[in-house]
Parts: structure tokens; sequence; C-alpha cells
């Protein structure tokens, strides 16, 4: 008799497979973080001029590239593809076909160091067409047309980091690092997006008792003056149009982060990290409006976007999204509250105090550098167990 015909529920399909190769955040939240981990240090030893071992020492360029395209892009290929399971129903890459696309990213790392640049810009070039065009079907297959902007991103992406590549050998004019100031624009857009969505859910979810009132046309206000800054900065094109663009989505998301009332969530590390970050998005804005103008570098605003903003985001996200998916409480333990705290000193040394003391730049360096490895070495050290390991309760994931 089958179970339709006995009225009994069937019994959810045990899990398969490696635990590690079930869904994309495992291998590619530990392969960011471990990146996370070793690439700052070694770039600060090869700017300090410490380093000599490598065939072609880090340059600025590689660091930026890596920092992006290696490191960010990990960890927005992990929650995509994972969150593209929850978001279509539909079943994303798992086991041999993870693990491909894994050793892809991987391999891409180590040639960025150690192989001929060409045999670098194939296989860096190769993953994000790949999972843009995976992510965009189950998209379309599901009729979710509201993310299907994420996934064009994803093969945007592409385009960028081919311009990188090319430029970078000068096989087009221009300077490669526009193309970097590009890829960071559309990390932010992804960020300025998701965190729109997140935040304010995450905050009422633990907070019932407070409300959060969204307004929809404030989001997308916001999130069109800051994609148009991003394009009129990385572009050059008018740079008084650009200041006074950044500085309005400085005041936008400024305005609608005031809103998912970020002092309530003092009190729990798991949700006021991606309150913290978001402000250094905001802040990071506001600073690229003032290099406009002549009044600090460019590169302050950068780290404040890409140390403060990205790096705190994506330990914020890393750390609740693994312990959803693994079973564990959505709760932040001592060793993610000091993850947190690392990134956010990482981020006030590698931007604050430059601006304030530019003669102790190097120490700053130093001393950033450090508290954003440690933080995710603390990553690694609790969450590797948990992401090469089957879930307590032996569901799926």
């Amino acid at each position: 008799m089958t179970d339709l015909a006995s009225n009994k529920t069937p019994a959810a399909p045990l899990p398969h497979g490696m635990p590690w190769l079930r869904l994309a955040f495992r291998p590619f939240y530990l392969g960011a973080a471990l990146l996370a981990a070793l690439i700052v240090p070694l770039w600060i030893a090869a700017f300090l001029g410490a380093v000599s071992w490598l065939p072609t020492p880090p340059t600025v360029l590689w660091h930026a590239h890596e920092m992006l395209f290696g490191f960010a892009i990990a960890v927005i290929v992990g929650f995509l593809m994972t969150a593209g399971k929850t978001w279509t129903g539909l079943a994303t890459p798992r086991g041999p076909t993870l693990g491909f696309l894994i050793l892809l990213w991987l391999s891409a790392r180590v040639a960025s160091l150690l192989a001929p640049y060409a045999v670098f810009a194939v296989l860096d070039l190769a993953l994000l067409p790949i999972v843009g065009l995976i992510f965009l079907r189950l998209l379309i297959r599901s009729r979710n047309w509201r993310n299907v902007p994420l996934a064009l991103i994803l093969l945007l992406l592409t385009l960028v980091n081919l311009t990188f590549h090319l430029s970078a050998n000068g096989l087009v004019e221009l300077a490669p690092m526009r193309s970097l100031y590009a890829a960071l624009g559309f990390i932010v857009i992804i960020e300025c997006v998701m965190a729109g969505r997140v935040v304010p859910f995450f905050t009422t979810s633990a907070l019932p008792n407070l409300k959060i009132v969204t307004l929809p046309w404030l989001d997308r206000v916001a999130l069109a003056a800051t994609a148009l800054g991003m394009v009129l900065w990385v572009t050059e094109w008018h740079t008084g149009l650009a200041t006074a663009t950044l500085a309005l989505a400085f005041a936008l998301n400024l305005v609608r982060q005031w809103r998912w009332h970020p002092l309530a969530t003092l009190g729990r590390p798991i949700l006021w990290i991606l309150h913290a970050s978001h402000l250094w998005l905001t802040l990071g804005l506001g600073l690229l409006a003032l290099a406009q103008l002549g009044l600090m570098p460019a590169s302050l605003g950068v780290h404040a976007l890409g140390v403060g903003a990205t790096g705190g985001l994506i330990i914020g996200m890393m750390t609740r999204t693994a312990r959803g998916h693994t079973g564990r409480p959505l709760t932040a333990d001592a060793p993610e509250l000091a993850a947190y705290v690392l990134i956010m000193i990482a981020a006030l040394l590698r931007v604050l105090l430059p601006m304030l003391a530019p003669s102790l730049y190097s120490y700053a360096l130093l001393a950033s550098a450090s508290a954003w490895s440690a933080a995710f070495l603390i990553y690694l050290w609790q969450y590797t167990p948990w992401l090469v390991s089957a879930r307590p309760d032996n569901k799926d994931g």
C-alpha cells in the first residue's frame, strides 16, 4: 500500500553527498574566509617590501582585483546560489557540479600568483558567466522576475572583469583601476538592494515589538541615486554632478537607515553588524563626494565601501546565513562578536587613522590588516566544522 493510500505523509528524502558540497554557501564561504585571512597580510607584506619569494610580486591592481573578484564574488556566488534555491524552489548546483565551480574559483586565485597571466585571466573569467547563466535560468524557469537584475549584474561583472584584464595588458586604452572601481560600484549596488530587503526584515523578526515602516519609494530613490553616483564617479563624466549625486545618495541612505531604528539593535550583535556595515556604505558615498571636491583622497571612500561596508556585510551575512542553513540558532556567540568588532576596527583604522594622522599610514595598514585577518580566522575556526559536516537535524542543505 502506498503512502498516499495509507494516508501517511511521505518521508523527506535523506540528505546525500558530501555535506560541504550540498549548498553553495558551504564551500564558497570557506574559500572566501580563507582568502580574506591570507590575502590582505600578503598584500601588506608585499607593499612594505617584506615579500620576495613570489615570482610576480603582488601589485595594488592584484590586491584590488582579488578583494573584489576573489573574495567578494565568492561570497556573492555562495549566497545567491543558496538563496536561489529558496527563492525559486528549484535545485541549485551541488555535488560534483558545485565542486567544479569552487575548484574553478580556487584555481584562479592560485593562478593569480603563480601562473602565466593568460592562464590566470582565462580561469578568472570563467566562473561568473557560468554562475550568472545558471542563476538567470533558475529565475526565468520560476518566473522570479524580481531577482533577474541580480543575475544581470553577475553577467555585467563578467564584462567588467574582461575589461580589466584587457586594460591591464594594454590591449584597451583604459586605466585598469577604472574597471575595478566599476566592479566595486556593482557590488555596492548589490549591497544597497540586499540591505534594503534584509536589514529591516531581520530587525523586526528579532525585535517583534519594534515597528519598522519601510517606504518603497525611498528605497527606490536611494538605490537610483547610489547607482547613478557610482556610475558618475567611475566614468569621471562630470565632477560637479557626481559630487551632488553622491551627496544625495549619502543623505537618502542615511534617512532610510534611521527609519530602521539602528539603535534598537545594539544589544543584538547579529543585527547591529548589518546596521553598522550599512552605515559604512553611507559614509563611503559621502567620502567619495568629498573626494570629488579634492578634500580627501578617493581611497578613503573606496576603503570605507570595501572594508567597512563590504567586509562588514559579508561577515554579518556569512555568520547569519551559515547558522540558519546549518540548523543552528540565529544568535552571535563570543567568536562572532569578536569577528564583528575586529572588522569594524579594521575599517576605522584603514579609513579614519590615515585621515586624521597621515604620518601613521603604514602603521594603520598593518593594524587594519591584522584586525581584518583575525576576524576571518575566527570565522574559519568557528564555522569550518559546521560547514563541512551534516546539519545536526539531519536535514539536507
